[in-house]
């Protein structure tokens, strides 16, 4: 898909630099990846623990105790 953006020349030129990347489509690929990728995990964190009467999900395995 086309698009028409607008981005500081600065910005791009700094991440052109930190990434090594000099095409301007591979750059913004590249940063929508990264901030899809954070957001992602941020959604996922806030999941994390929420759940307080779960009960205890069973192991696939029986756990060993000792190990003789």
């Amino acid at each position: 898909m086309r698009t028409t953006l607008n981005i500081d020349d600065d910005v791009l030129e700094k991440a052109s630099r930190l990434t090594g990347i000099k095409e301007k489509t591979a750059l913004v690929r590249l940063g929508l990846e990264a901030l899809i990728a954070r957001e992602s995990g941020k959604r996922l964190a806030k999941l994390g623990g929420t759940e307080k009467d779960l009960r205890p999900i069973p192991r696939r395995r029986p756990v060993k105790y000792g190990s003789g």
